[in-house]
């Protein structure tokens, strides 16, 4: 059979399957291979791929995800929406552990990554807002129906990683107008607004970063603790949201290329 999808979610920490009854396809791009394989199935009669971000069996660190290859492989098979959960460190103490986020901007602190697919001509792109605003009326609809009092708004900071912020950086991260803290939001969100793709994160709070809890220092334990106890929830919140998806995209993602010379055909 052949791949093909409308939605897609890219996993993150914790988040390695999502779709029942899934076929399993992989896919080769001019970037190399994503991440791992791409599985697709039936949600609320549209056709949903899901990819985990850093692999099923968490291989690739954050800062060596291909993120390339996985956002080109999701629009050759027809994506041109992206759900897109990660975890979290909180930057605020009413942001703590279990809490959900839908961020409404970035700011980039990562280093070395590629993050463009514009390695020749001048090409540049709008990324003044960089998620979508009809998926994010979704996810903060059906995150309040269910009653998971989902945060609108706030600010993505995302470094480098692997390793966690130091209490001097975390706080300088709240100073600067930060709300959460994250390994894997850049260079994904600019990726996918380069191929004119919607892009929606929906962040899960897993620890009080280093400088806002004290003398509390985040480990990985606790981040993957959390996000497995809420994994459930997580699930239940995607599956509802992608099978009330909107098929019309009426908003202004669509258009994020309109206008400029492409130095390359879009799959």
């Amino acid at each position: 059979m052949q791949a093909q999808a409308e939605l897609a979610v890219i996993g993150g920490s914790g988040l390695y399957a999502l779709l029942d009854d899934a076929t399993e396809h992989r896919i080769d791009t001019p970037y190399g291979e994503p991440s791992d394989a791409i599985t697709i199935a039936d949600v609320g009669g549209r056709r949903v791929a899901f990819l985990p971000r850093h692999g099923r069996d968490h291989r690739h660190p954050p800062h060596l995800i291909p993120y390339r290859a996985n956002l080109w492989a999701l629009r050759s098979i027809g994506v041109r929406q992206v759900l897109a959960p990660c975890a979290v460190g909180g930057l605020r103490p009413e942001l703590g552990p279990g809490t959900f986020v839908v961020p409404d901007q970035l700011i980039d602190r990562t280093s070395g990554r590629a993050q463009t697919y514009f390695d020749r001509g001048a090409v540049h792109v709008s990324f003044a807002d960089p998620y979508c605003p009809t998926g994010r009326s979704v996810l903060l609809r059906v995150g309040t129906e269910q009653g998971l009092a989902p945060h609108d708004g706030g600010t993505v900071v995302v470094v480098e990683g692997p390793r966690f912020s130091t209490r001097a950086e975390s706080r300088w991260f709240t100073a600067i107008g930060g709300a959460v803290v994250n390994m894997t939001g850049h260079p994904e969100a600019v990726l996918a607004r380069e191929l004119a793709l919607c892009y929606t994160s929906i962040a899960l709070v897993t620890d009080l970063d280093a400088g806002v809890a004290g003398g509390h220092a985040v480990t990985q334990e606790e981040v993957f603790r959390v996000f497995g106890a809420n994994t459930a929830r997580l699930r239940d919140l995607l599956l509802t949201a992608l099978a009330q998806w909107p098929v019309d995209r009426g908003c202004p993602c669509p258009q994020s290329l309109d206008g400029i010379p492409l130095p390359f055909q879009l799959p």
